[in-house]
């Protein structure tokens, strides 16, 4: 009876915190870009010269990614192997 690899199980979390990310950095800049971006131009507040939908969804947006994805590599990914279990075999 053979066990499934504990490499594939974290291989699989790992890439659903990425999809998870995706989402999230998708949401994200949807929901500022068109929630802040849908009102007349007249009425736009503006951020560091920028119109605020512009500056949270694009520039806040990055940054609150980049430092998720940095926690996230640090606490939750590990470094998998990949040779062999017994070391150097295929």
């Amino acid at each position: 009876m053979e066990t499934e690899d504990k490499r594939f199980k974290q291989a699989h979390k790992e890439a659903l915190i990425g999809v998870g990310l995706v989402v999230f950095n998708f949401l994200w800049w949807y929901g500022f870009a068109y929630g802040l971006g849908s009102r007349p131009v007249k009425s736009f507040h503006y951020v560091f010269g920028m119109p605020a939908w512009f500056f949270y969804s694009c520039i806040a947006g990055y940054i609150v990614v980049t430092l998720l994805v940095i926690v996230l590599v640090k606490f939750f990914f590990r470094d998998i192997p990949f040779d062999g279990e017994k070391g150097g075999e295929p």
